[in-house]
């Protein structure tokens, strides 16, 4: 990998820390990149709570993998594979915040 896909990855995964921070989530960056320094497997980047996040930051995605404004969330897969979903990350951020605070009792 080169050094500037390097450095751009390193932002992505400064940038996703900062935003859970200000979301009011527990985040860290694993050093170098590396799940080992937070002892996960090494394609771990980030871990947001107990969620295990690795970044890949592309110069374009491609357009039909980014959800529209008019939907929260969208669900791609390849044929016989598996679903997986797709959101903006504040989406995802505000869904685990509110999942934090659920309290059954409440209900």
């Amino acid at each position: 990998m080169t050094a500037k896909n390097k450095r751009r990855g390193n932002v992505l995964e400064h940038e996703v820390v900062a935003a859970a921070k200000e979301a009011g989530l527990d985040a860290v960056r694993a050093w170098g990149s590396d799940g080992r320094a937070l002892g996960e497997h090494p394609e771990v980047d980030v871990m947001i709570g107990t969620w295990k996040v690795q970044c890949k930051r592309r110069k374009r995605l491609p357009q039909w993998l980014i959800p529209s404004e008019h939907v929260d969330i969208q669900v791609v897969r390849q044929d016989r594979g598996k679903p997986y979903v797709v959101m903006p990350l504040e989406v995802f951020l505000e869904w685990e915040k509110e999942t934090l605070s659920y309290d059954p009792n409440d209900c």
